[in-house]
């Protein structure tokens, strides 16, 4: 996957229709109450994040987005308004070969489409694509969890990427939300949603330690909802992944947000990065990242274990 091209002016025009279209109307599966196939997890292999001509320095950026509750507005703002400023900010800071695969979590005890994977891509349409796709469930427990392990699960046992692969270049990986995470997936669940033969629980723990041997991990708690300064959830996260625990005061700057981590992870000054913002947006991301630093790539070997 990945093969296409980002283009503005294609995302412009798809900006322009959907002003008169209403949430069901573009996230079909919203409407209908349905998983898609494409993202259903069950017997899921592996998602390929691939070099091409088109695209030689390929970089696998999985993004999960909470789909519970209030969290189900973010997909929309994404899709309405903000993809553009997500793959303009990378490509325009020298991110050139961007792969990103939008999924979806829930909560994996009380909703029904709990996890979508989506594909990794790099084109307009096929972004747009795979985010209208997603099944906005709008469920949740109610207990301040979420099953944000799931991406943990996904990225660290079910994609295969160019990146880390041939360059020894993690990709990045995020999850989106306001709660904390279930501290296990167990293997009944495992076996019913992923399709495993056989499986053992599985520990948040060692799930995350599996997803970071190939992508930087960053989960980025959007401070708006019932958990606002909540000092039970950050204090979760801040335990869990340092600073790479990002406090996002406005979900409207969440794709300047993203982007720009990407960005300064690579090496890119945030003060460069967020000149172009607007100050509300320059400000939100600068909090977010003000404990970020670079990491230094130059060193990097190839992901291959030669056994």
């Amino acid at each position: 996957m990945g093969y296409t091209d980002w283009s503005s002016d294609a995302y412009t025009h798809l900006k322009k229709t959907y002003s008169k279209k209403s949430r069901g109307d573009i996230f079909k599966n919203t409407r209908s109450r349905k998983l898609a196939d494409e993202l259903n997890p069950f017997g899921l292999k592996f998602r390929e994040s691939r070099d091409s001509v088109a695209h030689p320095n390929s970089l696998a950026i999985g993004v999960f987005l909470d789909v519970t509750g209030s969290m189900g507005r973010i997909p929309e703002q994404l899709i309405r308004h903000k993809l553009g400023a997500l793959m303009d900010t990378m490509i325009d800071h020298n991110i050139d070969d961007p792969q990103i695969m939008f999924s979806a979590i829930g909560d994996h005890i009380s909703d029904r489409c709990p996890l979508q994977v989506g594909q990794f891509e790099s084109g307009t349409d096929e972004l747009n694509d795979g985010l209208a796709k997603i099944f906005i469930e709008g469920g949740g427990g109610g207990q301040c969890m979420e099953s944000y392990l799931m991406a943990w699960l996904v990225a660290g046992r079910h994609t295969s990427i160019d990146c880390f692969e041939k360059r020894g270049h993690k990709g990045f990986l995020f999850t989106i939300g306001d709660e904390k995470s279930w501290h296990e997936l167990d293997a009944n669940w495992l076996k019913k949603t992923m399709g495993y033969s056989q499986a053992e629980t599985l520990s948040a723990k060692e799930l995350l330690e599996e997803a970071q041997r190939m992508y930087h991990v960053f989960h980025i708690h959007v401070n708006e909802t019932g958990y606002k300064d909540n000092p039970e959830v950050i204090g979760y996260w801040k335990d869990l992944l340092g600073e790479r625990a990002l406090i996002l005061d406005s979900h409207e700057s969440l794709a300047e947000l993203i982007a720009s981590t990407v960005a300064v992870i690579r090496g890119v000054d945030l003060g460069i990065l967020t000149a172009g913002f607007d100050p509300k947006t320059a400000s939100s991301v600068k909090n977010a990242l003000m404990k970020i630093q670079p990491v230094d790539i130059s060193k990097a070997k190839s992901g291959i274990i030669t056994l």
